[in-house]
């Protein structure tokens, strides 16, 4: 792909809102085919990112800058697994081999929305937000039921979206179709508005899966196991769903993409580059 390609050069498929599911359900099949390797290289990606995010001075900033780059270790591990591969860890190093020139920036977009959000934010909560943070003797229940606080968030997260979608297929754009930062972060947003049912049916699915499904199976665990020891069942149900659900959703990022950039495209020959390699 040249330099002057644009982002309304890069062809998309439009799909149906039911395509949503069909992510979901494409996503559970390969993580089924594979569960430990991923749980595996998922857990060293929250790891690494959890390290990041310790760093003196630049953790807070790291991870959005890091969080692109890793995405391609993701992306590459899905790749392969369709290719008769499975997810390793050292898929994770991928992204740093790849074009950073082009991945450092789509992390730029994600620290701008997240400030622009942030910004919206306050703006309408006023200082609700800034104690729910910084103060840990906040009354946390009273604070989030605060009308001011949940228009606040709902104003931020509205504010952000245009970002959310800009980046959402920008790291597989860059690292599959040698795009550009720009070109990547214009076709994401293109490709993801022609899109926003399956992507809105998608969402609403991982939200039931993971927090009303959650909620059914802790107040059964509390009914059936009461005391100290449903506790701890009910502390192990979700924590081993969160992360199989995130899992899930991380695969999604790749299968998703293929669908709308290269539906109806053959796969590319097994021992092929990452980049191109659709």
């Amino acid at each position: 792909m040249s330099a002057s390609t644009r982002a309304v050069d890069i062809v998309f498929t439009r799909h149906a809102a039911r395509r949503g599911i069909d992510w979901l359900r494409e996503s559970w099949r390969l993580f089924g085919r594979a569960r430990a390797h991923w749980l595996a290289l998922v857990a060293l990606y929250y790891l690494a990112m959890a390290i990041a995010a310790w760093l003196p001075i630049v953790g807070q900033l790291a991870g959005f800058f890091l969080k692109p780059v890793f995405a391609v270790g993701l992306l590459a591990a899905v790749w392969a697994q369709e290719r008769g591969g499975r997810p390793a860890p050292s898929d994770l190093a991928r992204g740093f081999r790849s074009n950073l020139a082009a991945l450092l920036p789509i992390g730029l977009a994600m620290l701008a929305g997240a400030l622009l959000a942030m910004t919206i934010a306050s703006l309408i909560a006023g200082n609700l937000l800034v104690q729910l943070f910084t103060d840990p003797k906040a009354p946390v229940d009273e604070i989030m039921r605060d009308p001011r606080l949940q228009l606040g968030l709902a104003a931020g997260a509205l504010a952000a979206l245009p970002v959310t979608l800009a980046v959402w297929f920008a790291p597989a754009l860059v690292v599959f179709q040698d795009a550009s930062a720009r070109t990547a972060l214009g076709a994401s947003l293109r490709a993801a508005l022609a899109n926003w049912r399956p992507i809105a049916v998608f969402w609403i699915a991982a939200f039931a899966l993971g927090v009303m499904l959650p909620l059914l199976v802790v107040k059964l665990a509390a009914a059936l196991l009461p005391g100290v020891l449903g506790g701890y069942v009910e502390a192990l149900l979700l924590v081993g769903w969160a992360m199989v659900l995130m899992t899930t959703v991380h695969i999604a990022d790749y299968v998703s993409y293929r669908d709308i950039f290269h539906a109806g495209e053959t796969l590319a020959p097994p021992g092929g580059e990452t980049r191109g390699g659709e």
